[in-house]
């Protein structure tokens, strides 16, 4: 009887099923101990080095280059992240954000798997697969907690006085970004309003596609400090279960000549890891959301 599928074709399909249902069953189970929601660092280091090595088995008899077996790692890595777009719910920006984490390893999971398959030594490449499977269950029973804290500076050619009633709220930022990820489609910060200029008062940061993080101000120190609470963040897949925004600031200081070092504070905390390579994302967009306000209440505080 004629075979299914080739043997490339197997490699391609036993490896994204497998992974498929491994981020199914972390995803939307209370299996681990952090429970649904928390993407954890073996999710996406051992999974792609597992996806690797199975399609190198599949793939053991086939005699690939190096470079047609990192073709089809790249082949690969790009079903894997269209599926996750489709069952996974994942959004256009994570995606993008995931996929180099995900070649490097997938790539690197398919040469160790030649390296292993040509050995044909069944008791190392147990031991290998074992090694890595034990890994992700230890990582996915370990606590994954991170919050950081982003900082950024703009100085400002008017009186703090002039300076603040903009930081409380502004209007409609009109000029488009340059930053790359939102000129692609990631919402950006385009307008901010009050109920009130007074601690405990309601504020509103609106986005580019209407999305609204809702605010409460809880330090009103005129021409200082404002520092606010995010209450609530929109359900968006590019957002949702991967970071949440916990406070903002914006402290003014007076420079003695008539100018304003405005200073923007965030902190946020990540459900994704590891955390050495999304925090690198989320430092960059979190700076570029920053520098996008400050720089408008600089364009407003500085019309003549």
């Amino acid at each position: 009887m004629k075979k299914l599928l080739s043997s490339i074709e197997s490699g391609f399909a036993l490896s994204n099923g497998f992974a498929i249902i491994v981020m199914a069953i972390s995803r939307y189970t209370t299996i681990f101990r952090d429970g649904p929601g928390v993407i954890f660092w073996a999710e996406f280091i051992v999974v792609p080095i597992l996806m690797g090595i199975i399609s190198a088995w599949c793939w053991r008899n086939e005699e690939l280059s190096s470079r047609k077996l990192t073709a089809y790692s790249v082949y690969n890595v790009g079903i894997v992240v269209c599926l996750s777009g489709i069952f996974l719910g994942e959004g256009i920006i994570c995606l993008i954000i995931v996929s180099p984490l995900l070649m490097t390893f997938v790539i690197a999971g398919a040469f160790a798997g030649r390296a292993m398959f040509k050995k044909k030594n069944d008791t190392l490449n147990i031991s290998i697969v074992a090694a890595l499977i034990a890994l992700f269950i230890m990582d996915g029973y370990s606590r994954h907690y991170y919050v950081n804290e982003v900082t950024d500076k703009v100085v400002v050619n008017a009186p703090v006085e002039k300076v603040w009633p903009y930081v409380v709220a502004y209007d409609r930022i009109k000029e488009k970004s340059n930053y790359w990820l939102f000129q692609i489609g990631m919402p950006s910060p385009v307008q901010s309003a009050v109920t009130g200029y007074y601690a405990g008062a309601e504020r509103k940061c609106i986005f580019s596609n209407g999305y609204t993080f809702d605010e409460k101000i809880v330090t009103y120190d005129v021409n200082h400090n404002l520092t606010f609470d995010i209450t609530n963040q929109p359900r968006d897949p590019e957002i949702m279960g991967h970071i949440d925004i916990l406070r903002g600031q914006f402290l003014l200081h007076d420079n003695g000549n008539g100018t304003t070092t405005v200073t923007g504070n965030s902190w946020y905390r990540l459900y994704v890891f590891p955390a050495w390579y999304y925090d690198i994302w989320a430092k960059s967009i979190t700076r570029n959301v920053h520098l996008r306000v400050m720089e408008h209440i600089k364009q407003l505080c500085e019309k003549k």
